[in-house]
């Protein structure tokens, strides 16, 4: 399992994926924002998603668990 974490202080501004879903390398899971500024949290290796743990307006901090994908 891959632990998705945050990069940076940020709002979730949308959730793209879903339990279940099925990704590859690139998709976006999350796009996060700061400072007016869109930043995608991408997924680096292929699977399923098993947990997205943020939803849309929550604020995050650096290293702070955004979802998990197996």
């Amino acid at each position: 399992m891959t632990e998705i974490r945050a990069e940076t202080v940020a709002s979730v501004w949308k959730v793209t994926a879903h339990q279940g879903d099925e990704v590859a390398e690139g998709d976006t899971l999350v796009i996060l924002e700061s400072m007016k500024m869109e930043i995608p949290v991408l997924v680096e290796d292929p699977g399923r998603v098993v947990e997205i743990v943020v939803a849309e307006g929550d604020v995050v901090r650096e290293g702070d668990l955004l979802a998990v994908v197996e």
